[in-house]
């Protein structure tokens, strides 16, 4: 159980690493043809998390007929509980999408310190929706969290042409309201969901699946903004 802790740490580190990078490298690589819409990825990742939670619903069931029964009584046969997750969805979605934005304006390194404002986010919200109670060192490390952030978004001197340092400027500032957008949303809609586990017996990966069925409804009419990234 040690080993297999740490073990997900590390997959978990890799898989967001890789994630950050592959993401960035897709928005800012030089091509001749139109670039990828965001409001794709994000559908096809929906599409693939949706896939793989019924899977591990299958494998707790063992039985189709039960597996199919499940999902009737849980998801099409209980409406107020998936308007209840219309509100995660939607930012969810939202989010997602400003992911995108950010990774179109900013550099990976830049975003991924960024983005841990999410930390920040998440224990301000969880004190004031869920009534939770941070310790001085968990305060004291936020604040340093703060601080690190802060230093990253400090201006670098640059030797290159005024009107391309201009332009960057515009552009950094684009991705930097994008991710701090997607910092709040994240922290929200987190503990929004967490709260909504804590008043229901149904499992996580049946969440799931409803978050999924309502985020591809609000992709429908995402922003044209947000979805051209």
């Amino acid at each position: 159980m040690f080993v297999l802790k740490y073990v997900s740490l590390g997959v978990l580190v890799l898989q967001t690493t890789l994630l950050v990078l592959t993401m960035r490298y897709s928005r800012t690589l030089k091509e001749n043809g139109p670039r990828y819409l965001a409001s794709s990825a994000v559908v096809s990742a929906e599409v693939l998390k949706i896939f793989m939670c019924t899977l591990l619903i299958f494998s707790e069931n063992s039985d189709l007929t039960a597996m199919y029964e499940l999902l009737n009584k849980e998801i099409l046969n209980k409406p107020v509980e998936l308007v209840k997750l219309a509100v995660p969805a939607g930012i969810y979605t939202l989010q997602n999408n400003l992911l995108y934005v950010a990774l179109s304006n900013l550099d990976a390194a830049t975003y991924q310190v960024t983005y841990q404002l999410k930390i920040l986010t998440t224990a301000l919200f969880s004190v004031s929706m869920l009534g939770k109670k941070l310790g001085s060192y968990q305060w004291l490390s936020l604040l340093f969290l703060m601080a690190g952030v802060t230093l990253v978004q400090l201006p670098v001197e640059s030797l290159g042409d005024s009107e391309q340092n201009v332009m960057s400027a515009s552009s950094q500032f684009v991705g930097l309201i994008a991710v701090l957008m997607a910092c709040v949303s994240s922290g929200f809609a987190g503990v929004y969901f967490e709260k909504i586990l804590k008043e229901t017996s149904q499992s996580l990966w049946l969440r799931n699946i409803q978050l999924v069925r309502f985020a591809d409804s609000h992709l429908c009419t995402a922003p044209a903004a947000l979805q051209a990234g």
